[in-house]
């Protein structure tokens, strides 16, 4: 018995991860043909995955053309970046004195970051730049803001690529504060971590304004 995953499955997972790390950027149209070529399935279960995409915000489907990624838009990223703000210094503030585990693994996740940054990895510099943030949301100890936190990862991720993409010299200045904000969580200072996360996530706005052209 095969333990392949369904074939929707298999497409989703492709369309989706190539969505988020910008492989397809915003304004490509996707044929349900060649998705069903690449992945190696029948038309069926591409429109499956197709459906499921749309749904997440990720495309727009055109019967008989095929789907439509849809760019990240400036509102969209005001609203991330407003929510972010909302949810990560009310976490940071919470997390503060913070256990030797909260240290110990963001001390760790700031590493690896430095190490993708150097190879040039793009799309891991995202995700471990996601997973540093997500960390500090986690130990807030609050179970619901912690899952409206999660219900932004894929924003989070395909925002970050395109902002490394289109300003290669924030992923130096991300490391940096990162270990800003390390620092104040280290020296069990709330106030001076939650502005840090809040100096941290102010340039986005200028991004904001850079894509609503």
């Amino acid at each position: 018995m095969s333990s392949a995953p369904p074939a929707a499955d298999r497409v989703y997972t492709h369309v989706k991860q190539a969505v988020l790390d910008r492989r397809y950027e915003g304004g490509t149209l996707l044929t349900e043909g060649e998705l069903a070529t690449a992945v190696g399935v029948s038309r069926t279960p591409v429109r499956e995955a197709l459906l499921k995409l749309e749904m997440e915000g990720l495309l727009k489907l055109y019967p008989k053309k095929g789907a439509l990624v849809l760019a990240v838009s400036a509102q969209e990223i005001a609203d991330v970046v407003e929510t972010r703000l909302l949810v990560e210094e009310f976490a940071v503030r919470r997390a503060v004195p913070a256990p030797a585990s909260l240290i110990a693994r963001l001390e760790e996740l700031l590493e690896e970051q430095k190490r993708r940054a150097g190879a040039g990895d793009l799309a891991a510099v995202a995700v471990t730049d996601r997973c540093f943030h997500a960390e500090i949301v986690q130990h807030a100890g609050n179970q619901i803001l912690a899952r409206l936190y999660d219900q932004l990862r894929d924003r989070q991720l395909r925002m970050g690529v395109a902002v490394m993409q289109s300003q290669p010299d924030r992923v130096a200045k991300n490391i940096t504060e990162h270990a800003e904000i390390l620092d104040r969580i280290k020296a069990g200072d709330a106030e001076g971590a939650a502005h840090c996360v809040r100096q941290h996530l102010s340039w986005v706005k200028v991004l904001v304004r850079g894509e609503a052209r």
